[in-house]
């Protein structure tokens, strides 16, 4: 028992005698006077954080809401149609009539009043035609004179003005003047008796296409097919 309580007092003075420490002594100090103003602002705005391994974590999920667009806008309204009108009077249909009727005296007022055309007559058959036509076969191989007009030599417009004159016809010395001396008919209204005109030539038609004439120097007086390509055919008698 005196033993225990020797060893008791010995370890109690031995804790009594040891130095004491303070926990500020017992960190270890560090020297922040070379640390840099941005490392500074690091230590201070990013403190460390020590989080215990059994803490939980928990998210609350968030509600969205989806507003829809708004609708389009009604459509406008298509305008009616102006009505139609009906003229079933007596009175509308003859204001219509006058109303056509001024407009119309207004478009014949404003026109000139077109030209009558000039009245063709048919000329009257020859009477004589084929008593011409008899007289100038008489002399048929009388030589080309030229300005002749007489049985002794004839050239074509003296030809001509001699046979109508054996009828009772007077004729122009030329042919030129020949060519105005009657009425142009066509040549499907031709007869034997009237005369055959062309430019300087001028004879006397036979019928059938044929025609009788003075032509040229060193040829006799005789009948054959018209050669001119457009005659003119011109009744006189």
């Amino acid at each position: 028992m005196a033993s225990s309580s020797l060893a008791l007092t010995m370890a109690a003075s031995s804790a009594a005698a040891a130095p004491e420490t303070s926990t500020t002594e017992a960190q270890p100090r560090v020297d922040v006077t070379a640390v840099t103003e941005q490392a500074r602002a690091a230590l201070v705005t990013t403190p460390a954080v020590e989080t215990p391994a059994d803490v939980s974590w928990s998210v609350e999920a968030a509600a969205a809401e989806a507003t829809p667009p708004p609708p389009p806008p009604p459509p406008e309204p298509e305008p009616e149609p102006e009505p139609i009108v009906e003229r079933t009077t007596e009175t509308s249909r003859d204001t219509y009539r006058e109303d056509v009727s001024s407009e119309v005296t207004a478009e014949t007022a404003a026109e000139p009043a077109p030209e009558p055309e000039p009245q063709t007559q048919a000329a009257p058959s020859s009477g004589v035609g084929s008593s011409i036509v008899g007289i100038a076969r008489q002399y048929v191989g009388v030589p080309y004179v030229y300005g002749g007009a007489s049985p002794s030599g004839f050239d074509c417009s003296g030809f001509t003005m001699y046979v109508y004159a054996q009828a009772g016809i007077s004729l122009p010395r030329s042919s030129d003047a020949q060519r105005y001396a009657g009425t142009v008919v066509s040549a499907s209204e031709a007869q034997p008796g009237d005369l055959v005109w062309s430019p300087g030539h001028v004879g006397i038609y036979t019928g059938n296409g044929q025609h009788i004439a003075a032509r040229s120097p060193g040829t006799g007086l005789y009948e054959s097919p018209i050669y001119m390509s457009n005659p003119v055919f011109i009744r006189v008698a």
